[in-house]
This record gives C-alpha cells, sequence and structure tokens, in this order.
C-alpha cells in the first residue's frame, strides 16, 4: 500500500484531534491550530486526488484491517479527492475571510470554540465525502449537525438563538429520517459497507422481493437528506440560518454542509442502491419536480427580501434546487452537471458572503440596499468580488456559474421527456438571478447623495487575501472546467 492511501484516514484523524487540542487553547492558538488542521488536510486531499488519477481507479482503506462485512472502510477515488480538495480550499479561504469578523463578533473566551466547530464540520465533512461505512455516515451527519449549530448560535444574539433552534428542528427530522431509513436498509439487507449492502439490494432487486420496503428505504433517505440540505419546500431554517451568523460561518454553511449531504446521497444512490434501481422507483421525478420549484421560488423569495444577506442566503434555495434538478434528470451527464454545479456553488456563495462581509463593513454595519450604495467604490476589492459571484450566479461567460449552466443546458437534452420543463427552468431562474443580483450591483456602483457613515477604503488583508483567491477559484472553475468535469465523469464511473 503507498503511504498516499493514508490520507483520508489521517485527514479524518487530525481534523478531529486539532478539535481536540483547540479545546484547551487560547483564541489565537486555536485559531492557527485550525488554519494548519485545514491546510493541511486539503493539501492531503489534493495528493489522494493526484494518486487516483494516476491509478485510474479507487482503493478502499481497512481501518483495523478488519475485511468486509466486519470491519469499518475509507474509499477514495477521484471525486472523493476533487471533492474533498475543492471543499478544503472554500473552508480555508472562508475562514480567513472572516477572520475579522470572527474576533468581533465572538466573545474573547469562546474563540477557541469557535475553532473547535470549525475543527469538527472539518472532520465530518471528510467523513461523509470518504467513508464506506453507511452508520459511519450517520454518526458524522450528526456531527456535522452540532458543529453547524453551534456556529450559528456563538454570536450570542436573539436571531443567532432563533435561527440556530430552527435550524436544529429541521435538521434532526431530516436525521430521524435518514436513519430510520439506515435501519430498514440494515434489516433487508444486514450490511452496513456499502459494497456488500449493494451487492445483496442487486440480488433482492433480481429476486422482486421486498419491492415496497426498498420503495420505503429510497424514499426516507432521499427525503431526510434533501431536508438536511434544504431543498425546497423544506428551506425554511436557511435564511435565518446563513443570514445571522458569522460570515466565516455563512460562507461554510452555505458553501459546504448542505453539499456533503447531497454528496452523501449521491453515493448512497451509486454504491448502495445503485442507479438504475433508482432511476426505475422514480424518485428522481419528484427531485427533479422540487429542484424545479425550488429553482423558481428561492429566486421569487430573493427578489422580495430587503435584507441583502438573506437575498444571498435564499439564493442558496434557487442553486440546490439546480443540483436536485439535475440529479432528477437521471442521466450520467445530469449527475456531472449537479456535481460540477456543488463545486460552483460551494466558491462562489462562500465569496459572496465574504464579499458582503467587507461591504458591510465600509456601511455602517448596515444590509438594507440604500446604505450600500456606493460600498463599491468605498472597498473596491470587496465589490468587484461580489460582482465576480454575481455574475457566476447569473451565469456569465468565463465564469464557473456559465458552465454550470451549459452543462444542464446539454444534460437536458439527453432526457426528451424532461427536456423543455428543464430548459424553461433555466432560463426563467437565469433571468429571476440577473434580477435581484444585478440590482444589488448596480447598487453598490451607484453613487450616494449624501454622505456614508463609515469611509473605509481597504479591509483586513486576511479578507483581500481571500476574495482575491476566491475570485481566482471562480475563473479556475470556469476557464479550466473541461479537466474537473473529466475529474468528475471519471469519479462518478469509479461509484458503478
Amino acid at each position: 500500500m503507498s503511504f498516499v492511501q493514508n490520507f483520508p484516514f489521517f485527514s479524518i484523524i487530525i481534523a478531529m484531534f486539532s478539535g481536540i487540542l483547540s479545546s484547551v487553547l487560547n483564541g489565537k492558538q486555536a485559531r492557527n491550530v485550525s488554519l494548519g488542521a485545514i491546510a493541511v488536510t486539503t493539501v492531503m486531499s489534493g495528493a489522494v486526488l493526484w494518486f487516483c488519477l494516476g491509478t485510474g481507479e479507487s482503493y478502499t482503506y481497512m481501518m483495523g484491517h478488519f475485511p468486509a462485512p466486519w470491519g469499518n472502510e475509507i474509499r477514495a477515488g477521484v471525486l472523493e479527492g476533487l471533492t474533498a480538495l475543492i471543499f478544503g480550499v472554500v473552508m480555508l479561504l472562508s475562514v480567513i475571510g472572516g477572520m475579522r469578523r470572527i474576533f468581533l463578533d465572538v466573545e474573547n473566551g469562546k474563540i477557541n470554540q469557535f475553532f473547535i466547530l470549525v475543527d469538527l464540520m472539518l472532520s465530518s465533512l471528510l467523513a461523509l465525502i470518504y467513508t464506506n461505512d453507511l452508520f459511519t455516515a450517520y454518526v458524522f451527519v450528526e456531527i456535522n449537525t452540532i458543529a453547524g449549530c453551534g456556529l450559528i448560535m456563538i454570536r450570542q444574539k436573539g436571531h443567532s438563538f432563533t435561527a440556530a433552534i430552527r435550524y436544529m428542528i429541521m435538521s434532526q427530522l431530516g436525521s430521524g429520517l435518514f436513519l430510520i431509513g439506515l435501519s430498514l436498509l440494515y434489516d433487508v439487507t444486514g450490511h452496513l459497507l456499502m459494497s456488500p449492502a449493494k451487492e445483496t439490494v442487486a440480488v433482492i432487486e433480481a429476486s422482486g422481493s421486498y419491492e415496497i420496503p426498498m420503495l420505503v428505504i429510497l424514499a426516507v433517505i432521499s427525503v431526510g437528506l434533501a431536508i438536511k440540505s434544504g431543498l425546497y419546500p423544506f428551506h425554511a431554517w436557511i435564511p435565518d440560518t446563513y443570514g445571522y451568523a458569522t460570515p466565516a460561518a455563512s460562507a461554510m454553511l452555505s458553501g459546504l454542509v448542505s453539499k456533503g449531504y447531497i454528496f452523501l446521497l449521491i453515493k448512497i444512490f451509486y454504491r448502495v442502491l445503485g442507479r438504475e434501481t433508482v432511476i426505475a422507483s422514480r424518485i428522481v421525478n419528484v427531485l427533479f419536480l422540487f429542484g424545479l420549484a425550488g429553482m423558481i421560488m428561492g429566486s421569487v423569495h430573493a427578489i422580495l427580501e430587503k435584507d441583502t444577506r438573506r437575498m444571498i442566503a435564499y439564493s442558496s434555495v434557487a442553486q440546490i434546487g439546480y443540483i436536485y434538478m439535475g440529479i432528477g434528470l437521471g442521466t450520467q451527464a445530469g449527475m456531472v452537471a449537479a456535481v460540477f454545479h456543488m463545486f460552483t456553488h460551494s466558491a462562489t456563495k462562500a465569496l459572496l458572503f465574504i464579499s458582503a462581509a467587507g461591504l458591510y463593513e465600509v456601511s455602517g454595519g448596515k444590509k438594507d440596499y440604500k446604505s450600500l450604495r456606493g460600498a463599491g467604490y468605498r472597498n473596491p476589492l470587496a465589490g468587484i468580488g461580489f460582482a465576480v459571484g454575481a455574475l457566476s450566479m447569473v451565469g456569465f461567460p468565463m465564469l464557473s456559474g456559465f458552465i454550470s449552466k451549459l452543462l444542464f443546458a446539454t444534460s437536458a437534452l439527453q432526457s426528451p421527456h424532461k427536456m423543455m420543463l428543464t430548459l424553461i427552468g433555466l432560463a426563467v431562474s437565469t433571468v429571476l438571478n440577473a434580477v435581484y443580483f444585478l440590482r444589488l450591483v448596480i447598487t453598490l456602483y451607484t453613487k450616494r447623495t449624501e454622505p456614508a457613515e463609515t469611509e473605509v477604503s481597504r479591509s483586513p488583508w486576511m479578507l483581500r487575501g481571500a476574495v482575491a483567491c476566491f475570485i481566482l477559484l471562480n475563473l479556475i472553475l470556469g476557464l479550466g472546467s473541461q479537466p474537473i468535469v473529466k475529474a468528475i465523469a471519471d469519479g462518478l464511473a469509479m461509484f458503478d
């Protein structure tokens, strides 16, 4: 075994032990440990991706060296390595970009707790990406939920507590349904490791037995993870959750957490239940319709919203709808488009939240449209960052959002029965995206008639550096999309 093959396990352990270590450190020391852990695990993820691209195949890592079905396994392939790499980069830039607000929004004695939660979130996301065991996935789903809830309420303001409670209630509902689905699946198959479970499911499907229980399992797992990822109409917790957390937490929650659950759902579809079984059950048609509804309704709510942070949060509802619409197409091309849009939304939404924080700082801390007039001049780099993120979400050429929409449109051509609905949904959603995003961009570059409350032209170097790197990441995803799309397609082929 190559030493690189140990990296997925090392990454999860490093992230967890960083949280333990941070519990006895002060805020600045915990910050350094957390940033170090994110950086190291990101480099390891890049090494895993490079290794799997070189070998052209995935591999399993037996924890404790006990073989299936008794042992616990980690599985790594091209898609796992690519996802972990992009998630790591987004998390690192989110924490760096939001660093100033972390130390302003969080009490001094609790700053180390913030970074403990960041470490727990990192470990849970890596585990969801790499694990080959369903119960382990459930355990880290709960760890992710607890970390997310803590990141929301750590500001200790009224809205934050309300948002955290709402988030916890909806997340526990989704977790409960997911656990019920796993319990039923274990009852039917007798396995929790993904590969043996898939073999048993294939035998069950071939024999024609357990048709109703298998349909219930598929439906319950899908609904549970759809609730946790914020698919419309299970989205009510999103605006408060993303809108009232500190910017770094908002960037991570919107850009990464929901994508971790979607990635787990894709793994279950491919590596447990079987893609053909999922398509035959027609659950993809339900996800397709809810995805279309989310694309439209999320944008409508964003247009009606006057608070810009809630507007950005509502746009996440629309973007999650895009992902589920791609999954719902039921084709390999649709799945590739959905996974690519996961990466697009992760990078772009984090850019929007971090850039918006810089714009609020030069607008007296206010978040309404009127107060943000001219903020693009008062903080030029944050204004450019927000404009790039907004144009990407609209689908401007050269940016990652354009590639996502192009992939969705071309994949729709392979689904004749869903082609028109998909193309119409894309067109309508794009127009609505343009309405609320370009309206804010125009506001940022409309000069105020009265003097601004705060005239600051430069943000902290960390925020400026993070915004610049996010812009670069968006351009890489847009201009260098071909090898990334190929890697996604190869990774999904390894799932089969």
